[in-house]
């Protein structure tokens, strides 16, 4: 078998060559591997109805042999965007590519262009629409912590537990959910990608291979590829045997919030139990009304009262955390967990002291949170405003149906209320009630559109509350599941790591406990005063129902709060180029990897078989930080992640990154095309002209892997020639 037939069995690779990056020079897109000719009719039909700016444009096809193609188009056409609709759409295994002659290619090119759009089959392409303005945030900020935005849930299963039930029961319900099959790709714009099928990742564990905790920090830390469907996954770690008795498992969903919020999950979740009962099959299609729907409703909507709300915030100064002196650093690395908790006595009497005030003990919380805000400021005297972000559901919308839709809409928005130490503590829970109240009116409405809608600057909070609030229990499904012996409790919330310093997640446990958790960036946050600032929390929502009364004030409330530890904000590490390999030769260049993070802290094992089977003397580099945040891709400036790549010393050939010598390529995984390519567009006016971009098939593993680094050489080594050529 040849090179060129493996290939085509294994994987698809595109390299581009963007030209001379102007709008109407020659750009080519060559394709190694499988071409599904009905994949590429629909995917050139899909950019056409979807970019204005290659409307009447068709790319010109050149066959050159098996398993090899070129695409000839303008500059203009987003030829990155078809590189991630071809990457993504996998042929079926062992099922290489049919020779066809010139002429059937010929044929059926032209056949093509009389058909309707709409006639033209979709086959393994995913379905494309635009992510919400609150998606577009929690991207922007993916990279921005170690493992970002993961939330995660966890309980306890009592009774027998069959594996292969468990993912046959999952397996029914991402077939009926959409939201199961989505993933991110990038056009050039983030955008959702619905495909047609995907499946769930179920890990079953021995008792004594790994704890709980760690097991929960090892799934949360793997984070999420946002290229690839099925953003939610299982984990089963098993009970200590004991004969005549069927041992507990403890069970943890670990999801990504950029498609799904913790409400959803614990929809999810109901259906799954359905289906497990049934053996694993569940009656009904594909759910409607889904995200799809959500987005088309959202598309319709202003932004209500939200100009009005929050306008009249806009250029208020609040007090903040006290901050660390400027290049100062925790030394420490990764995320901070701490918990405290009231108990079911403790927690029923807030509750109760709480409807005597008029209030929930979520605005009790509130209320007590920006209490110790202000008392953190230190220096302030007399009233201030303190803000910080509370996480609402938003779904309290008038959209039919949204109750019982899976989707990311926990929304977290910013709320400010001024604190007089001079005040009562009731007028203080007024005022966050009626703050509350406001926010409520407008909860479809991200933050991001709230500072554009605002008169003026709106100071960014640092902190974030939310209020985790359970589904009312469907009976039938625990007697189903009594019926076959098994018990299942509640599932309780770990608090999902966010683009905040730190988050405060409140629950109501199995036991009727009030726990608070809280996870914090532990290079912006010290462990010691995150931990005193919730120990307080804890302690004055014990303490407001036994002694504060009418007329106790806010002064009286916190001069009762003992030590002057309070956590310091240390300044955000900006992203950064890391290199995987050094050169191995003076002059050779360098492969810099781009686009999303991978798992968890950015690292991807493909990144580690990359480094291994690389065969070229190129330095290997991978762009880790801000990659979503496409202004600082496009925009770069000193101190911006892709600031080595574009300020090559003095003397150094076109194309070469600092500290090397020798040409650039970029390379990237389905889904990053876009992104890749708008990236070498804008290093194009610092090197003479964009360098290569090579991407390789999103499920790129294994064979894949040494494939794709084999396309990267080729690239890594014609740049080179190119480049001598044109110095010459």
């Amino acid at each position: 078998m040849t090179t060129d037939q493996r290939i085509a069995e294994v994987s698809l690779t595109a390299v581009l060559d963007l030209g001379d990056a102007t709008p109407d020079g020659p750009a080519t897109l060559e394709l190694r591997g499988p071409l599904d000719p009905s994949v590429l009719r629909t995917a050139l039909a899909r950019i056409a109805s979807g970019s204005p700016a290659p409307r009447g444009e068709q790319p010109r096809l050149r066959r050159h042999g098996p398993g090899h193609h070129t695409l000839e188009c303008s500059g203009r056409y987003p030829l990155g965007a078809l590189a991630d609709l071809l990457t993504a759409a996998h042929p079926p295994p062992g099922a290489p590519e049919r020779e066809r002659s010139d002429r059937e290619l010929a044929d059926q090119e032209r056949s093509d262009r009389e058909l309707p759009t709409r006639e033209r089959p979709d086959r393994e392409l995913p379905e494309l629409f635009e992510p919400t303005p609150l998606q577009r945030e929690m991207l922007a900020e993916s990279a921005s912590c170690p493992a970002p935005q993961v939330g995660q849930l966890f309980w306890r299963w009592h009774g027998p537990l069959d594996t292969g039930r468990f993912t046959a029961a999952w397996q029914a319900v991402f077939d009926c959910e959409t939201v199961l099959r989505a993933a991110f790709v990038r056009d050039p714009e983030p955008r959702v990608a619905v495909y047609p099928r995907s499946s769930p990742d179920v890990v079953r564990h021995r008792h004594g291979t790994v704890t709980r905790q760690a097991l929960m920090e090892r799934e949360r830390l793997r984070g999420f590829d946002l290229s690839r469907p099925g953003m939610l996954r299982a984990a089963l770690l098993d009970g200590e045997p004991q004969e005549g008795y069927v041992p507990p498992t403890d069970v943890l969903l670990t999801y990504h919030r950029g498609l799904l919020d913790s409400w959803s999950v614990r929809l999810l979740l109901q259906e799954f139990y359905r289906a497990y009962v049934d053996s694993g099959t569940l009656r009904g299609g594909e759910r409607r009304p889904d995200l799809r729907d959500y987005r088309r409703w959202l598309s319709a909507q202003g932004q209500g009262p939200a100009g009005e709300v929050f306008a009249r915030r806009a250029g208020v100064t609040a007090a903040a955390l006290p901050r660390a002196p400027a290049g100062a650093v925790t030394r420490r690395h990764g995320t901070g967990r701490t918990g405290a908790r009231l108990n079911r006595t403790e927690a029923a009497r807030l509750a109760r002291w709480s409807v005597r005030r008029g209030a929930t003990e979520s605005v009790v919380l509130q209320a007590v949170w920006a209490m110790l805000l202000y008392r953190a400021a230190g220096r302030v005297r007399g009233p201030a405003e303190v803000n910080f972000s509370v996480l609402v559901s938003g779904r309290g919308i008038t959209m039919e149906g949204i109750a019982r839709v899976p989707g990311p809409f926990g929304n977290p928005l910013p709320m400010t209320v001024e604190v007089d130490p001079r005040r009562t503590v009731p007028e203080l829970l007024r005022d966050v009630r009626d703050r509350a109240l406001d926010i409520a009116a407008c909860e479809w409405v991200s933050a991001g559109q709230l500072r554009a809608a605002a008169a003026g600057p709106l100071n960014g909070p640092e902190t974030l509350l939310s209020f985790e609030h359970r589904l009312r229990p469907l009976e039938d499904l625990g007697a189903d599941l009594a019926a076959q012996g098994i018990q299942v409790t509640d599932p309780d919330p770990a608090a999902p790591q966010t683009g905040f310093p730190i988050g405060v997640v409140a629950y109501y446990d199995s036991t009727g406990g009030l726990v608070l958790s809280s996870v914090h960036d532990r290079g912006r946050l010290d462990d010691d005063g995150v931990a005193a600032l919730l120990a307080h929390s804890a302690r004055l929502l014990r303490e407001l129902p036994l002694g504060a009364g009418d007329v106790s004030t806010i002064a009286e409330v916190l001069s009762g709060l003992a030590g002057d530890e309070v956590p310091r904000l240390y300044d955000a590490v900006a992203g950064q180029l890391v290199c995987l390999r050094p050169a191995r030769e003076p002059g050779a260049g360098t492969v810099c990897l781009v686009g999303p993070s991978g798992p968890g802290d950015g690292h991807d094992d493909r990144h580690d078989e990359l480094v291994g089977c690389y065969p070229g003397p190129q330095a290997l580099a991978v762009l880790r930080g801000h990659p979503d945040q496409a202004g600082a891709a496009l925009c770069p400036s000193v101190g911006s992640p892709v600031g080595p790549l574009m300020d090559p010393p003095a003397g150094s050939p076109a194309g070469s990154p600092a500290g090397t010598t020798g040409p650039l390529v970029l390379g990237a995984f389905s889904g990053s095309g876009a992104l890749a390519c708008e990236l070498a567009r804008s290093l194009a006016s610092h090197y003479g002209r964009p360098p290569l971009v090579v991407l390789g098939t999103e499920g790129t593993a294994g064979d894949g892997v040494a494939d794709f680094a084999r396309h990267l050489a080729a690239a890594a080594e014609r740049s080179g020639r190119e480049g001598l050529a044109a110095r010459k």
